[in-house]
């Protein structure tokens, strides 16, 4: 090939390439658009062509993954599936995964209730808890033992009524506590803890679980971004992690 037949294929190229850059900006515009417009509130924070051949994968404010057609007229809710040759895949849970690691890398662990590994740290869950809910009271009088497999308990607040209400305030006193584990360990226990304020992050940690995807509590945040929802024993956590 000569040089100027090679600057032609070359521009043909960068023609094609760039085409198709434009077409997936413009879908992904009319998909934000038209989703914005017909459900009030939702904010889609991105789109992109999904693995699935014909479908885009949106991500909203809400922490839900939908998936829509180029046009944005169908709109599918749901995990997508893929079978592999190792068995069926969670193409979904997968996405969900790199969504929660980036959101929280992004946040940064600012305010959490840290309970240490004893020895060598071998993992580290973050977990959004609420002071008042009963799995999340079974969960917490196992961290000791979470801590002995070596294991740093993070624990990000997450009051299931919401801002305002008493086991959200709880949560505020236990934060503004000089001795922040001693009081979260009473209030886990069911003792009355002094109601204190300052200035404190529990309204963005509520947030933020919502962002990643938080439901219900106890919400357990694995390292690869997966997320266990529900009281796991401390033993079969610690197994399920390959740590026994």
């Amino acid at each position: 090939m000569n040089i100027k037949s090679f600057a032609l294929a070359g521009s043909m190229l960068f023609a094609v390439v760039g085409a198709s850059g434009v077409f997936a900006s413009e879908a992904e515009d009319r998909i934000s658009a038209k989703l914005s417009n017909a459900v009030p509130g939702l904010q889609v924070t991105s789109v992109r062509e999904s693995e699935a051949k014909g479908l885009y994968e949106v991500q909203s404010n809400n922490g839900e993954t939908i998936y829509t057609t180029a046009d944005g007229t169908y709109v599918l809710t749901g995990d997508l599936l893929k079978i592999t040759d190792n068995g069926i895949a969670n193409v979904t849970e997968a996405s969900r995964a790199t969504q929660r690691l980036a959101r929280m890398s992004q946040y940064g662990g600012k305010g959490v209730i840290a309970y240490p590994a004893n020895g060598e740290e071998k993992a580290v869950i973050d977990v959004f808890t609420d002071i008042d809910c009963p799995y999340c009271r079974k969960l917490h009088d196992e961290v000791g033992q979470l801590n002995d497999y070596g294991i740093t308990v993070n624990y990000y607040a997450f009051p299931r009524s919401g801002p305002e209400t008493p086991s959200f305030k709880k949560y505020v006193s236990v934060w503004c506590s000089s001795d922040q584990q001693a009081a979260m360990d009473d209030a886990k226990g069911g003792k009355t803890i002094k109601s204190k304020t300052c200035d404190n992050p529990v309204a963005e940690q509520y947030r933020l679980g919502s962002q990643v995807g938080v439901t219900g509590t106890p919400a357990i945040l694995l390292e690869d971004g997966n997320m266990i929802r529900g009281y796991v024993p401390a033993r079969s956590l610690a197994e399920g992690l390959g740590l026994l």
